[in-house]
């Protein structure tokens, strides 16, 4: 009888793998200086107990990022992609010109919708292509399907958040042009509830498409996602970059197997 796998997701650092579980966490990074350098937790919150459909997908959103804190404490050498000068510098880029495109007119609603839903995208997709930070990411997918379908795996990963751009870009487009019709007095708040809306909805839609892989809207939903991984977001990672993601991988199965404490 084979074992029953753990779900895992990940993600990149610019210097190493970040790995999550059901309940724990495992980070892995290459130092400067050559040293693998590895620390690993129970999580402090857990989305699980989030039954709600709609708030699920935020819920998840806030453990993954509940843990950066952490990682940072017990790594201070861990490099996560938000601390890229180039990263910042493209976020405030693409607010600059979403704010301007919406203020124009110049575009239908819904148009202008998507429009801004990829130009807000864009600063995430630069950040994985810096340094190593791609690379990173192959090796995060890889190690993670080895683990979950055995060798011979590819650097893009069916789990990857990537997917979500297809649902999320189809959900905020409808959810903004609702909020475009509310008063101009509520109009900044009917927004934001909106883009929460939609994080919900897009996380239900990918789990839907991660459940019937063979539904052609699934399938196409999860095109612009395959083709970002493919084409951009993720590098073939050297042996050395495999190493520190498989650390990771192996430090997060020991804690959530219970076959180890976590590092203090």
């Amino acid at each position: 009888m084979s074992e029953e796998k753990i779900r895992l997701g990940g993600m990149a650092l610019a210097n190493g793998v970040l790995v999550h579980g059901p309940t724990s966490w495992a980070c892995a990074i290459r130092r400067a200086d050559g040293r693998l350098e590895v620390a690993s937790a129970r999580k402090r919150f857990v989305a699980s107990g989030v039954k709600i459909p709609l708030l699920r997908g935020p819920a998840r959103l806030v453990e993954a990022l509940a843990v950066l804190p952490e990682v940072k404490r017990r790594l201070p050498a861990a490099r996560l992609p938000m601390q890229d000068p180039r990263a910042l510098a493209a976020v405030v880029g693409s607010a600059v010109v979403v704010k301007s495109l919406r203020e124009s007119g110049r575009l239908r609603p819904a148009a202008q919708e998507l429009v801004s839903g990829l130009l807000s995208l864009a600063p995430a997709a630069l950040s994985l292509r810096a340094g190593e930070l791609a690379s990173y990411h192959g090796a995060e997918h890889i190690s993670i399907g080895t683990y979950e379908h055995g060798s011979g795996v590819k650097k893009e990963h069916e789990r990857c958040g990537g997917h979500l751009i297809g649902p999320l870009l189809l959900t905020s487009a409808v959810g903004n042009v609702l909020a475009s019709l509310a008063p101009e007095g509520v109009r900044n708040h009917a927004r934001t509830a909106a883009q929460i809306g939609a994080l919900g909805a897009s996380t239900e839609i990918f789990g839907w498409m991660t459940r019937n892989p063979e539904n052609a809207v699934a399938q196409a939903l999860s095109k612009p996602g395959h083709e970002l991984q493919h084409r951009l977001t993720t590098a073939e990672p050297t042996p050395e970059q495999l190493e520190v993601a498989e650390a990771a991988l192996s430090a997060c199965l020991e804690l959530e197997r219970g076959d180890d404490t976590p590092d203090t």
